[in-house]
């Protein structure tokens, strides 16, 4: 039967149907050029496999030669960080105990933040730039005069450059720079106040500050360990973030042995 569809001035007639041969499941699986396409797309499959393999081989010699670059070169820094303590001997054992002290309190701030490799290597290299300082400036055994603070303010900003390539570790970088700048923006080397600087490097600067104040200096002894915590909680507001210091006072009254005293002693 042939079917037309009438609409107003045409005329369409349905094409006459056609014989096409059906092919069963079983005549199209005897099609004899299947097996071979199936043998090609098999070999195609491996060829895939194999280029896979090789380039997860390939990605994982690059990264394992990324981090062998990595290793080399925070040893470097690391190496040059001691050669510059060791100038000074009234520094020795600083870049440890300032590290483990800063840990300790980011910690208490921020477990993430401790946990980062970047804050850890940040608050071991803090003191790096000292390495473009003039030895009679570095090691001088008696105040610095002005021209010679201003050249010693320096340091920050000598570090942030030697440190910088180190791109996987940049947040290192923001703790060089900015561990002397002040809460109330009167620091060094940017002038940044309140949250522009960043927590790493308020966590640390109570730390660098407290190390310094509790160890001998040419131009003056250590302070008592209870009137260096007291001048922590007196910077409050103006050299420190105050919260990082109260969280400081609670660690200190919590847990006095990671500041050197007994319980008995902290009141």
């Amino acid at each position: 039967m042939r079917f037309a569809l009438h609409l107003p001035g045409c005329s369409v007639t349905a094409p006459k149907k056609m014989n096409v041969p059906f092919l069963s499941l079983r005549d199209r699986v005897r099609d004899p050029e299947l097996p071979a396409l199936q043998a090609q797309l098999t070999v195609f499959a491996r060829e895939v496999g194999a280029l896979y393999s090789a380039e997860r081989t390939r990605s994982r010699e690059l990264d394992m030669a990324l981090m062998e670059v990595q290793d080399t070169y925070l040893a470097t820094m690391t190496s040059f960080a001691q050669v510059v303590e060791a100038k000074d001997r009234t520094t020795a054992g600083h870049l440890d105990r300032t590290q483990w002290l800063g840990l300790q309190l980011a910690a208490a701030v921020d477990p993430d933040l401790a946990a980062l490799p970047e804050t850890r290597y940040g608050f071991f290299l803090h003191d790096i730039g000292k390495v473009g300082i003039p030895e009679h400036i570095l090691c001088k055994p008696a105040p610095l005069d002005r021209d010679e603070w201003l050249v010693m303010r320096e340091h920050p900003t000598i570090g942030a450059t030697i440190v910088e390539p180190m791109r996987f570790l940049k947040g290192a970088v923001e703790v060089v720079r900015s561990h002397h700048e002040r809460w109330d923006g009167t620091g060094y080397p940017m002038g940044l106040r309140h949250e522009e600087i960043p927590l790493a490097a308020r966590v640390f600067a109570i730390a660098d500050s407290f190390d310094a104040m509790t160890n001998d200096r040419p131009y003056r002894a250590a302070l008592p360990v209870e009137q260096a915590i007291d001048e922590i909680a007196l910077g409050a507001c103006t050299q420190f973030d105050p919260d990082i210091v109260q969280i400081f006072l609670d660690l200190v009254d919590d847990e006095p042995s990671i500041v050197g005293l007994e319980p008995a002693a902290v009141v």
